[in-house]
């Protein structure tokens, strides 16, 4: 054989290994490349039976609160607030508190902020309120103008400086005063920064649940705005052991999402 021969024999043969190497290569970088973490399942929820003023506005037809709004509140709430982490005088509402399961304590929770709401908008979501005492009558760094309570948990533009909630000051003064499309008035986001201010006080800076320097004065014990949330935080979760969820509900079942 000729020697030119030969040395095309192996270019050729150098060609087919260098190609299987390749191949090989490439083969290995596909398997070897980061999978996609599978995200966390929902927590299982559970409806909260009705408060007093649900049931009555019900019979009357007018806004009630929404079952869907239990959703929101129980998949906003952080470890920290299913945790010994939630103060001692959360049991004044809820006396079995520390040993429910987590399911139970979601379910507590979404019925104190419909108690909550209740209280502070009557279940309304485009509840709007301009104060007048000297005290909330202030200007609102995000908005340029004098405070307005807003939502089902009568919360303020500068809450989204304060505590990182999802609302758009920019958009929303291009709607009309009353539009339930704005940031602020829609449910979701009312109730999530609510979420968020509650677990600011009784978890990050350590405060009782009731408190004179809370963020709602319906949180403040001996006012005429505390004894009207009481008077809705009668009817808890059964598990709670207050004598409360009345039979025939049909709202006690678990359920996941």
């Amino acid at each position: 054989m000729r020697s030119t021969q030969v040395e095309g024999l192996c270019r050729t043969g150098l060609s087919v290994v260098a190609g299987v190497l390749l191949l090989g290569a490439s083969g290995c970088s596909k398997q070897e490349a980061p999978r996609t973490a599978a995200p966390a399942p929902a927590p299982q929820t559970k409806a909260a039976p009705p408060t007093p003023i649900t049931e009555k506005k019900a019979e009357l037809g007018g806004t009630t609160w929404d079952p869907a709004w239990d959703q929101i509140v129980e998949q906003a709430l952080p470890p920290a607030m299913l945790s010994k982490e939630v103060p001692r005088d959360v049991r004044r509402f809820c006396p079995r508190f520390a040993e429910m399961q987590d399911v139970d304590k979601r379910a507590f929770w979404a019925y104190f902020f419909q108690a909550l709401a209740g209280a502070e908008a009557g279940l309304d979501p485009k509840t709007r309120v301009r104060h007048t005492e000297k005290a909330v009558a202030v200007k609102d760094d995000v908005t340029g103008r004098a405070v307005r309570s807003e939502g089902l948990l009568q919360l303020t533009y500068a809450d989204q400086q304060r505590y990182g909630c999802d609302f758009d000051w920019e958009r929303d003064r291009r709607l009309p005063t009353n539009d339930a499309s704005k940031t602020i008035l829609q449910p979701k986001n009312n109730l999530e920064c609510g979420v968020k201010i509650l677990a600011k006080q009784i978890i990050d800076a350590r405060k009782p649940l009731l408190s004179e320097s809370g963020y709602w004065s319906t949180l403040r014990p001996g006012g005429a705005s505390y004894r009207m949330f009481a008077k809705q935080m009668t009817n808890p979760p059964a598990s709670c052991g207050l004598g409360g969820e009345k039979s025939g509900t049909g709202k006690g079942r678990a359920r996941r999402r």
